[in-house]
């Protein structure tokens, strides 16, 4: 197994139901080909970023069905499986992908059972750690009711395939409507220093013990913006991805981290950068950006 010798992860831990979460994980999005889809550049390499992240503890991965499709779930087993006991891996539902690589809504009943049964195979397991209802579409959230498909995976929940249930791409509202019908152990949404519209949802979700799973930590900044963060970044000998990586630690103690990447090396960088210390009188800066 290759070895990330690399300082202690950054954030501590969180507890996701019953199961206690490294607050850096991994994402394995970037593992598929272009556009998420087909096969890896690098399959040899792909398993090695896997194993390494597990190796340098940790205890949290990002996957879905829908990424490749099929493959990253294929790679997630080929490099893990049988899983380790204190290893979460966390999957998606409520999506497919067409033939011209789009991400078309499936949130009927039949379509969520059929895909938990999907990451079932290729996960190679027979209960999901945590799936997460996917909502909106690729331009965000959309303001839609969510009980039924909510209720769907509550139904499979009691079946004993899925443990933990979770909402993604939500508007607070819906987050609040799932609540309404079932625990809500986590929200994947996206989020960063340029994009705070989330701010009071992160706030009132850490008041209550459910874990914010931002995507897409660095994207979605202007220029001016930009070189707001370089600076800093600049002054403290950093980057801006370890900058912004490092905010979000800081941001909440609700907030996990789940960056991407088909490089052990960039996995290496992206522990350091999040462990970054950051002052004060940075973070006040920073939090200007979004303001």
């Amino acid at each position: 197994m290759t070895d990330m010798t690399t300082p202690s992860l950054p954030g501590g831990s969180w507890t996701l139901g019953d199961r206690t979460v490294t607050r850096f994980g991994y994402g394995a999005m970037q593992l598929a080909g272009p556009w998420v889809m087909g096969p890896p550049r690098d399959h040899e390499a792909a398993l090695a970023v896997l194993r390494a992240a597990v190796a340098g503890g940790v205890t949290h991965i990002d996957t879905a069905e829908t990424y490749g499709p099929r493959v990253v779930n294929e790679l997630v087993r080929e490099a893990l499986h049988p899983y380790a006991d204190d290893l979460v891996i966390a999957t998606k539902a409520g999506g497919r992908r067409d033939g011209q690589g789009g991400w078309p809504s499936a949130r009927r009943p039949d379509e969520l059972r059929a895909q938990i049964d999907d990451n079932l195979e290729t996960l190679g397991v027979d209960a999901l750690d945590l799936v997460h209802l996917r909502l909106g579409d690729a331009e965000g959230p959309v303001q839609e009711p969510v009980a039924e498909a909510v209720e769907t995976l509550v139904d499979l929940q009691r079946q004993g395939v899925v443990r933990h249930l979770g909402v993604s791409n939500a508007t607070a509202e819906q987050v609040a409507e799932a609540q309404s019908i079932a625990p809500i152990v986590s929200v994947q949404n996206r989020y960063n220093l340029a994009d705070r519209r989330d701010d009071d949802l992160v706030d009132r979700l850490a008041d209550e013990g459910v874990a914010y799973i931002p995507f897409f930590p660095l994207g979605g900044f202007t220029p001016l913006q930009s070189d707001a963060l370089s600076g800093v970044a600049a002054r403290l000998g950093s980057t801006p991805l370890s900058v912004a990586l490092a905010w979000l630690l800081h941001r909440s103690p609700n907030i996990l981290l789940i960056p991407g990447t088909s490089s052990v090396d960039h996995l290496r960088e992206n522990v350091a950068g999040a462990g970054l210390a950051l002052s004060e009188s940075d973070l006040r800066e920073l939090d200007r950006i979004g303001r």
